[in-house]
């Protein structure tokens, strides 16, 4: 059986069996604004949602919906979130749901909804009346870029890959869009993310791969410590490359995750590279940490840290800056044992500063990925986190988010 791994910038209609479109319903000024993604036949569904505690109404109706694992369809709008809209919000998810359905002529149970946008507006739910036949009309094997457009606000730049593998000798595939650029912090990253595969895969399994790669991704990302309120991923597996049905963990289910946690990893990079303003993707590893939850916490610490992320920003090699987040974040840490590497050169050994090298420094700084590295002399767990600077294009950006 051959385990390769290929990763390649597909999207969402690579796999078998998935079309989609993207229109402009003319809720946001210019572009496309209105997705519509579809499988020719039922898929296995896994989901995971914000942990926001004023969530949107598109994710209260998508949780009830992802209880049955079963569904066919997404349908998003970008430009407006629908969330704080009351009652009235979730009366229009749920007929955003109905008339995507009527176009694909299936049940409205089987189709989600996401909204991304300003919160506290309600839905123009006359433009998404008159553009859906549009986007049933537009869906096509090839229009997976489509969407994407469709789902990106304050993106810079489109997100998407594909992970290509094989199962019992069949070829399979995963593809993914994100959208996702600034008020992200865990849990879940502020994005919209949405998943395919022809891999036929019992429900159970699906979600468990699911969790455990947003687990080590999604839930590892932040850009400025803020929390969505319509933060969500899907993953669709509608079976369609006939491989042998995964029904337990076996060493498919491992080939499956493997691929699964891959192409989750490689997304989330997309999203921190592409940080509101940013100039840099940073990488934040915690080790020697007396349990994975301080790694994490710790880790967190330095990717959330103003004064951290705008150091890397300046290319100031502003070490204190780390050991300060790490000590404050509350962690065991051994004072006299922490070692620092920032920009990937050995700053600090044995709790204490060592000289380095200033023309690499300022080499290594100038790279468009830093990676910071803190060793606590506490234990044996890591984490990995992954962020980016602060500019002031970040300020400039959510200064004038609203108008």
């Amino acid at each position: 059986m051959n385990n390769e791994l290929t990763i390649t910038e597909g999207s969402i209609t690579t796999p078998q069996g998935f079309k989609a479109s993207g229109v402009h319903c003319f809720i946001k000024q210019t572009g496309p604004d209105l997705a519509l993604i579809a499988s020719d036949t039922p898929c296995s569904v896994a989901a995971m949602f914000t942990t926001n505690r004023v969530p949107a109404s598109c994710i209260i109706i998508d949780r009830e919906k992802a209880e049955t694992g079963r569904g066919q369809a997404i349908v998003i709008n970008s430009g407006n979130a629908n969330a704080c809209t009351g009652q009235q919000g979730l009366a229009d998810s749920r007929e955003m749901a109905a008339l995507a359905a009527a176009e694909l002529h299936i049940d409205p149970a089987l189709v989600y909804v996401a909204s991304t946008g300003v919160i506290g507006h309600h839905l123009p739910m006359q433009l998404i009346r008159d553009a859906m036949p549009q986007a049933g009309a537009a869906l096509s094997y090839d229009g997976g870029m489509d969407a994407l457009r469709a789902i990106m606000t304050t993106d810079t730049r489109p997100k998407h890959l594909v992970v290509s593998f094989e199962l019992d000798g069949k070829s399979c595939s995963i593809g993914a869009i994100a959208k996702g650029s600034g008020m992200i912090n865990p849990n879940m990253a502020t994005m919209i993310c949405v998943m395919t595969s022809d891999v036929a895969i019992e429900q159970p399994l699906l979600l468990a791969a699911l969790r455990e790669a947003v687990s080590v991704s999604f839930n590892m990302l932040t850009i400025d410590g803020e929390m969505s309120t319509n933060d969500c991923i899907f993953l669709f597996a509608n079976g369609q490359a006939k491989n042998k049905k995964i029904t337990a963990a076996n060493s498919d289910y491992q080939i499956f995750k493997n691929a699964l946690n891959a192409l989750a990893i490689a997304m989330t990079k997309k999203i921190a590279r592409d940080g509101e303003g940013a100039t840099k993707l940073v990488t934040v590893t915690v080790d020697q940490a007396q349990s994975h939850a301080e790694a994490e916490k710790a880790a967190k610490a330095i990717a959330n840290s103003a004064l951290v992320k705008t150091a890397i920003f300046g290319q100031d090699p502003n070490w204190g800056r780390v050991v300060q987040a790490i000590g404050a974040s509350g962690v065991q840490v051994d004072a006299d044992h922490f070692h620092i590497q920032f920009a990937g050169i050995t700053v600090a050994e044995n709790g204490s500063a060592i000289a380095y090298d200033q023309d690499k420094m300022r080499a290594a700084q100038q790279q468009e990925e830093i990676r910071i590295y803190a060793g606590l002399g506490a234990g044996q767990e890591s984490a990995t986190v992954f962020t980016c600077d602060l500019t002031h294009d970040y300020i400039t950006i959510n200064a004038d988010y609203h108008t």
